[in-house]
Protein backbone atom coordinates (compact mmCIF):
# COMPACT_ATOMS: atom_id res chain seq x y z
CA UNK A 1 0.00 0.00 0.00
CA UNK A 2 1.97 3.21 -1.53
CA UNK A 3 -0.06 5.60 0.58
CA UNK A 4 0.05 3.79 4.13
CA UNK A 5 4.27 3.39 3.74
CA UNK A 6 5.86 4.68 7.23
CA UNK A 7 7.38 8.44 6.34
CA UNK A 8 8.48 9.13 10.02
CA UNK A 9 11.61 7.66 11.07
CA UNK A 10 12.08 9.31 14.31
CA UNK A 11 8.98 7.89 16.60
CA UNK A 12 8.33 4.82 19.06
CA UNK A 13 5.59 3.23 20.13
CA UNK A 14 4.47 4.13 23.43
CA UNK A 15 2.58 1.49 25.70
CA UNK A 16 -0.14 2.42 28.12
CA UNK A 17 -0.22 1.79 31.83
CA UNK A 18 -4.33 0.96 31.92
CA UNK A 19 -4.84 -1.99 29.20
CA UNK A 20 -7.35 -2.74 26.80
CA UNK A 21 -8.35 -5.41 29.31
CA UNK A 22 -8.62 -2.86 32.12
CA UNK A 23 -10.85 -0.84 30.02
CA UNK A 24 -13.14 -3.50 28.85
CA UNK A 25 -13.56 -4.52 33.07
CA UNK A 26 -14.30 -1.11 33.36
CA UNK A 27 -16.86 -1.12 30.35
CA UNK A 28 -18.06 -4.70 31.06
CA UNK A 29 -17.69 -5.39 27.48
CA UNK A 30 -15.21 -6.60 24.82
CA UNK A 31 -14.23 -4.14 22.32
CA UNK A 32 -15.23 -5.05 18.71
CA UNK A 33 -15.65 -4.18 14.87
CA UNK A 34 -18.55 -4.59 13.52
CA UNK A 35 -17.89 -3.98 9.52
CA UNK A 36 -21.24 -3.20 7.34
CA UNK A 37 -20.14 -3.41 3.56
CA UNK A 38 -22.60 -3.21 1.05
CA UNK A 39 -24.07 -1.28 -2.17
CA UNK A 40 -24.64 2.81 -2.09
CA UNK A 41 -28.16 2.90 -0.31
CA UNK A 42 -27.99 -0.87 0.71
CA UNK A 43 -28.73 0.22 4.36
CA UNK A 44 -25.51 0.32 5.91
CA UNK A 45 -26.15 2.62 7.83
CA UNK A 46 -29.09 2.30 8.76
CA UNK A 47 -28.29 -1.20 10.43
CA UNK A 48 -25.58 -0.11 12.01
CA UNK A 49 -27.51 2.60 13.37
CA UNK A 50 -30.41 0.56 14.47
CA UNK A 51 -27.50 -1.97 15.65
CA UNK A 52 -26.35 0.74 17.88
CA UNK A 53 -29.41 1.83 19.22
CA UNK A 54 -30.18 -1.52 20.93
CA UNK A 55 -26.55 -2.19 22.70
CA UNK A 56 -27.14 1.46 24.06
CA UNK A 57 -30.83 0.62 25.29
CA UNK A 58 -28.34 -2.68 26.65
CA UNK A 59 -26.01 -0.38 28.42
CA UNK A 60 -23.35 -1.18 26.01
CA UNK A 61 -20.62 1.42 24.72
CA UNK A 62 -20.52 1.88 21.34
CA UNK A 63 -19.88 4.92 18.05
CA UNK A 64 -20.73 4.19 14.48
CA UNK A 65 -18.12 5.41 11.66
CA UNK A 66 -20.20 6.32 9.05
CA UNK A 67 -18.82 6.72 5.62
CA UNK A 68 -19.70 10.29 4.49
CA UNK A 69 -19.60 11.54 8.13
CA UNK A 70 -15.81 10.40 8.29
CA UNK A 71 -15.58 12.31 4.73
CA UNK A 72 -16.22 15.18 6.08
CA UNK A 73 -13.55 15.39 8.20
CA UNK A 74 -10.49 12.91 9.00
CA UNK A 75 -10.88 11.39 5.16
CA UNK A 76 -12.32 15.10 2.98
CA UNK A 77 -9.14 15.04 1.60
CA UNK A 78 -9.83 11.58 -0.11
CA UNK A 79 -12.00 11.40 -3.44
CA UNK A 80 -13.41 8.09 -4.85
CA UNK A 81 -10.18 6.91 -7.04
CA UNK A 82 -9.13 3.51 -6.27
CA UNK A 83 -5.84 4.41 -4.58
CA UNK A 84 -8.04 6.94 -2.52
CA UNK A 85 -10.50 4.60 -1.37
CA UNK A 86 -7.49 1.64 -0.25
CA UNK A 87 -6.18 4.70 1.61
CA UNK A 88 -10.14 5.28 3.09
CA UNK A 89 -10.29 2.42 4.65
CA UNK A 90 -7.12 1.63 5.74
CA UNK A 91 -7.13 5.23 7.73
CA UNK A 92 -11.52 3.93 8.78
CA UNK A 93 -9.61 0.60 10.09
CA UNK A 94 -7.22 2.15 12.05
CA UNK A 95 -9.58 4.43 13.92
CA UNK A 96 -11.61 1.22 14.34
CA UNK A 97 -8.74 -0.06 16.21
CA UNK A 98 -8.04 2.26 18.40
CA UNK A 99 -12.08 2.32 19.18
CA UNK A 100 -12.05 -1.70 20.03
CA UNK A 101 -8.97 -1.24 22.26
CA UNK A 102 -10.52 1.70 23.81
CA UNK A 103 -13.50 -1.15 24.62
CA UNK A 104 -15.59 0.06 22.53
CA UNK A 105 -18.21 -1.70 20.69
CA UNK A 106 -17.25 0.21 17.08
CA UNK A 107 -19.56 -0.34 13.86
CA UNK A 108 -18.90 1.27 10.66
CA UNK A 109 -20.84 1.42 7.22
CA UNK A 110 -18.21 2.03 4.38
CA UNK A 111 -19.00 0.56 1.01
CA UNK A 112 -15.52 -0.95 1.21
CA UNK A 113 -15.90 -2.67 -2.42
CA UNK A 114 -12.64 -3.93 -2.24
CA UNK A 115 -12.10 -7.45 0.02
CA UNK A 116 -8.11 -6.49 -0.07
CA UNK A 117 -8.95 -3.65 2.23
CA UNK A 118 -11.28 -5.23 4.49
CA UNK A 119 -9.05 -8.00 5.14
CA UNK A 120 -6.10 -5.54 5.98
CA UNK A 121 -8.46 -3.77 8.61
CA UNK A 122 -9.80 -7.25 9.62
CA UNK A 123 -5.73 -7.55 10.34
CA UNK A 124 -5.27 -5.08 12.81
CA UNK A 125 -8.27 -6.39 14.83
CA UNK A 126 -7.43 -9.11 17.59
CA UNK A 127 -9.12 -12.37 16.42
CA UNK A 128 -12.78 -12.58 17.10
CA UNK A 129 -13.38 -9.20 17.64
CA UNK A 130 -13.80 -8.40 13.71
CA UNK A 131 -17.32 -9.10 12.28
CA UNK A 132 -17.61 -8.13 8.69
CA UNK A 133 -21.59 -7.81 7.28
CA UNK A 134 -22.71 -7.41 3.84
CA UNK A 135 -26.12 -5.83 3.71
CA UNK A 136 -26.81 -7.54 0.36
CA UNK A 137 -29.49 -5.29 -1.06
CA UNK A 138 -30.59 -5.93 -4.37
CA UNK A 139 -29.22 -2.69 -6.54
CA UNK A 140 -32.84 -2.46 -7.80
CA UNK A 141 -33.76 -1.61 -4.36
CA UNK A 142 -30.39 0.63 -4.12
CA UNK A 143 -31.08 2.65 -7.62
CA UNK A 144 -34.45 3.14 -6.29
CA UNK A 145 -33.31 4.64 -3.13
CA UNK A 146 -30.55 6.36 -4.67
CA UNK A 147 -30.23 8.87 -1.84
CA UNK A 148 -26.98 10.57 -3.17
CA UNK A 149 -28.19 10.05 -7.36
CA UNK A 150 -24.75 7.75 -7.87
CA UNK A 151 -27.19 5.17 -9.47
CA UNK A 152 -28.91 7.86 -11.84
CA UNK A 153 -25.33 9.31 -12.85
CA UNK A 154 -23.55 5.91 -13.82
CA UNK A 155 -23.43 4.00 -16.83
CA UNK A 156 -25.51 1.30 -17.59
CA UNK A 157 -23.69 -2.49 -17.55
CA UNK A 158 -27.08 -4.51 -17.84
CA UNK A 159 -29.96 -4.76 -20.01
Amino acid sequence: NRLAQQKATNITWHDAIVTAEDREKLLNQKGCVIWFTGLSGSGKSTLATAVEQVLHQQQHHTYVLDGDNVRHGLNKNLGFSPEDREENIRRIGEVAKLFADAGTIVMTAFISPYRADRDQARELIAEGRFVEVFVDCPLEVCEERDTKGLYKNAPRWRD
